[in-house]
């Protein structure tokens, strides 16, 4: 006879970590310190990947190539979302390069909050955020109040 547990079977659809892989990455594009999410992004990319529901469609030349002159992204499909993620040595001669990105094309709108992606991406993954570490600042002086001397009497 099979034991039955009360723990649910995790078992999100593609489009559901798809969802989650957009808000994810829309919110690392403004965050100040975005490499924890855009690791949860590739990890998911590539376990998606590895599991045969995403695709790798092609490289891009990258909008913002920094320091290089010229640099390209992997293109992945998951659903109807396209992403991209820094390519591997083995992409260069696997995959084909499709020139520059189109920007008339747009993933479709999501509303799940950033918190829940990150949830589901991290037990999808395996991979465990870290929590924020607060900002302290390095030379914080404590407050002092004004002495003020009764008048006529001399402040030297």
């Amino acid at each position: 006879m099979p034991h039955s547990t009360n723990q649910e079977t995790f078992n999100p659809s593609t489009a559901e970590i798809a969802q989650a892989i957009f808000t994810v990455n829309r919110h690392a594009k403004a965050a100040s310190d975005p490499k924890q999410l855009y690791t949860l992004k590739k990890l998911a990319l590539e376990q998606l990947i590895s599991e045969g529901k995403a695709k790798k469609e092609g490289l891009h030349f990258s909008p913002n190539p920094g320091k290089s002159q010229q640099k390209s992204d992997v293109l992945v499909s998951v659903g109807d979302y396209f992403f991209h993620m820094p390519p591997k040595k083995e992409d260069f001669k696997e995959l084909t390069h499709l020139g520059h990105l189109n920007h008339q094309y747009r993933n479709p709108k999501t509303t799940m909050s950033l918190s829940y992606a990150k949830r589901l991406l991290s037990k999808y993954t395996g991979f465990l955020l870290s929590a924020p570490n607060p900002v302290q600042p390095s030379n914080v002086r404590k407050r002092q109040a004004p002495v003020f001397k009764p008048l006529g009497k001399s402040y030297w």
